[in-house]
C-alpha cells in the first residue's frame, strides 16, 4: 500500500518516496504519496517526479489496487525504474485552491441543511448537489452566512473515530449516495470550529485549510435545477 502524507500533512509540498510500481497503464506507484488521489469530489494532484537529473510531469493521481496510489504521467516518457528514490514536486498553487474550495463545501452544506446527493471540487469554484425541491430564496442571506464562516477565522481539524461511533451517530454523514471513507476501521471526521465555535463536523478524507480565514471571500453562484428533488449550488472563490 501507499503511505498517504498528504493525510498527515496537507501543506507539504515536497516530499522524497520509492518507486514500488509501474501499472499497465504507464502509472507510477510510490511506496508513499504526497500527491492527493482522485475522490470525494476532490481532483487529483498534479506536480512533477525528480530523480538522477530527470523530471516526469504528473497530470493527475488515482487510486489504485490495495490501497495503492497512482501517479499518471502528463505524457508519455521514461518512468523512474522500480526500486529509484524520487522527489515529489506538488504543483501547490492548484492543491491549495481545491483546499479552499473543500472547506467551503463543508460551510455551504451547514448554510444550506439538506442531504446532498453529490458535489464537484476545482481550483476557482465547486458545487453541492442538494435533495431540495425548491432553490432558495434568499441568496444574499447564504452569502453573508458563508462569509461569516470565513471571517470567523476558526481551526479546520481531523479526528479519526472507530466505525462504530459513525455508525451510532448516522446524523453525522451528509452524503446521501457515497458512503464516507473507512480504514481499518476507523472513519477520519474533519471538524470546522470547536467548543462553542464549532460550525461543522463530518466524514470527509479530503485536503482542507488549517482555518477558515484561509478559504477567503466567497461567491454565491448559480443555482440550477436537476430534477424534481436535486438543485446544484456552485460556490466560487473571489479571487
Amino acid at each position: 500500500m501507499t503511505d498517504p502524507l498528504f493525510r498527515k500533512d496537507a501543506y507539504l509540498r515536497e516530499a522524497q518516496g520509492r518507486v514500488i510500481a509501474h501499472t499497465a497503464e504507464g502509472g507510477v506507484v510510490l511506496d508513499a504519496s504526497l500527491f492527493y488521489p482522485t475522490g470525494g469530489g476532490q481532483p487529483g494532484d498534479s506536480g512533477v517526479l525528480v530523480w538522477d537529473g530527470q523530471h516526469l510531469p504528473i497530470a493527475t493521481t488515482v487510486k489504485g489496487d490495495k490501497e495503492q496510489i497512482v501517479m499518471v504521467p502528463a505524457e508519455p516518457r521514461a518512468l523512474p525504474p522500480v526500486g529509484a528514490t524520487v522527489v515529489q514536486q506538488l504543483d501547490w498553487d492548484r492543491r491549495h485552491k481545491h483546499m479552499r474550495v473543500h472547506t467551503a463545501l463543508h460551510l455551504l452544506s451547514v448554510t444550506l441543511p439538506f442531504g446532498v446527493t453529490g458535489g464537484s471540487i476545482s481550483a476557482t469554484h465547486g458545487r453541492l448537489d442538494f435533495d431540495m425541491a425548491d432553490a432558495p430564496d434568499n441568496r444574499d442571506v447564504i452569502e453573508q452566512a458563508l462569509n461569516t464562516f470565513v471571517d470567523m477565522d476558526v481551526v479546520v481539524s481531523e479526528d479519526w473515530v472507530d466505525q462504530a461511533v459513525l455508525d451510532a451517530t448516522p446524523e453525522l454523514v451528509k452524503t446521501m449516495s457515497v458512503q464516507p471513507p473507512r480504514g481499518a476501521g476507523r472513519v477520519r471526521l474533519v471538524r470546522i470550529g470547536s467548543g462553542s465555535d464549532q460550525i461543522d463536523l463530518q466524514p470527509c478524507g479530503g485536503t482542507h485549510v488549517a482555518r477558515t480565514g484561509e478559504i477567503g471571500s466567497l461567491r454565491l453562484g448559480k443555482i440550477e435545477k436537476k430534477g424534481r428533488m436535486n438543485r446544484r449550488v456552485y460556490l466560487h472563490l473571489d479571487d
